[in-house]
């Protein structure tokens, strides 16, 4: 009888509580830190209200992609689903939007760790994070696992000092939450599409649904914990830092969560804020990473990328040539470019993903775990709306990226046929 490895497949090691650390891990990452800001830039004092409506998209997404993951438990997420249940297409597709765009993620991510470690040298910092976390990675996904569970313990810890010390000061206005008439209908939206990308790490456990246990009850399981407990969090963060600072100060600084511990006067835990940011953006990169490589491998398979990537390790049963080549790319990104500031297509390409996967959850049947109709077609609504909510630049560099993609298809086809 063959091993795993030597069937091209992936060992299945992860139990429910893996998953939802790895979930969480790619949720309660470097964003909670700094997105805060421009969703207040955009939604004024409807900062909740956008969070909420980011909530409810993440929760129709999540709630397809848990039926779709416990139907096809492999490796790939929706490129998997939109390929079985749309066409070849519409899996390239979504495969294509979240490998293009999360390897920039992972770059930027990279960057961001750079950037709290040792400024003067944040590009240097990058590489070796991504070399680091590369080799994690490679040997194996239990070692990942165990490692992401440390880095979620101390951001948690660090969110929790930070709620904590701004609720109890006496610096918290509770005037400051209410909803003003400067929130406006396009503010919020555009608010919830920044915010959403703070959610979207559940894909990770979707993305990693070959190496779960029993995936047909691990993952639909894990998923809306981790979403549950992601939401709990910041919905916390948001009050307490509303609280503090009030929508208008909140939008004008870059480090929200630094600068609201100095506002309830605890200056001295600024460092504590940037330790834990920088935590948060390694086990953001280590998610990220986990998650493109696997697409990698399920695109691999299926030859819309070298086949040469879909190898798996004989020891380690991990898709070790797609890590290597994910994390080479990462690095070469890292240190020569500084991606942060144009990487407005990811969340343009996310959204484009999940609006996949959620008219994929639609083809399911009841006897296939069908989810109930409204909730892919808010889902896939959900998306649209919040893709062309954001920034007009956003808008235009994921339609681009997603038009290169169905561009190179069409190319390859006509090569294929030819």
């Amino acid at each position: 009888m063959k091993t795993a490895a030597e069937s091209g497949e992936l060992r299945r090691r992860l139990g429910v509580f893996d998953a939802v650390v790895i979930g969480l891990g790619s949720m309660i990452g470097a964003g909670i830190f700094a997105a805060l800001a421009p969703a207040a830039r955009a939604a004024g004092s409807g900062l909740l209200p956008g969070l909420a409506a980011a909530a409810v998209v993440a929760y129709c997404n999540a709630t397809s992609s848990a039926r779709l993951a416990a139907r096809y438990p492999q490796s790939g997420g929706t490129y998997v689903y939109g390929r079985e249940r749309l066409g070849e297409f519409w899996g390239y597709l979504a495969g294509w939007g979240f490998v293009v765009g999360k390897t920039a993620s992972c770059a930027a991510m990279a960057l961001t760790v750079g950037s709290y470690v040792w400024p003067a040298q944040a590009h240097a910092v990058a590489v070796a994070a991504v070399v680091a976390l590369t080799a994690v990675n490679y040997t194996g996904v239990q070692k990942s696992a165990w490692l992401t569970r440390l880095i979620v313990g101390i951001v948690l810890a660090v969110l929790a000092v930070v709620v904590t010390v701004c609720l109890t000061g006496g610096a918290a206005e509770t005037a400051r939450l209410d909803v003003d008439a400067d929130a406006t209908l396009g503010g919020v939206l555009q608010a919830a599409g920044l915010l959403f990308f703070a959610f979207a790490g559940y894909a990770r456990i979707a993305t990693l649904g070959e190496e779960v246990r029993d995936p047909k009850r691990t993952i639909p399981r894990a998923i809306p914990i981790a979403l549950g407990i992601t939401l709990v969090v910041y919905t916390a963060v948001a009050v307490a830092a509303l609280a503090v600072l009030g929508p208008d100060r909140l939008a004008r600084t870059s480090a929200p969560l630094a600068e609201a511990v100095r506002a309830a006067g605890v200056p001295g835990l600024t460092p504590v804020v940037q330790v834990g940011a920088a935590v948060a953006a390694l086990g953001s990169l280590l998610a990220l990473i986990l998650g493109v490589s696997r697409t990698t491998l399920a695109m691999a398979r299926d030859r819309h990328l070298p086949n040469a990537l879909a190898a798996v390790h004989p020891r380690f049963q991990v898709p070790h040539r797609a890590e290597l080549a994910v994390g080479l790319v990462v690095a070469l990104l890292a240190a020569t470019t500084d991606v942060r500031g144009a990487i407005g297509f990811s969340s343009f390409g996310v959204l484009a993903y999940y609006a996949v996967a959620n008219a994929s959850a639609w083809t399911l049947t009841p006897e296939e775990g069908r989810p109930v109709r409204v909730v892919p077609v808010v889902g896939a609504v959900g998306c649209a709306v919040l893709a062309f909510s954001l920034p007009p630049a956003s808008v235009l560099w994921g339609g681009a990226v997603l038009a290169l993609g169905a561009a190179v298809y069409g190319i390859r086809r006509v090569i294929t046929r030819t």
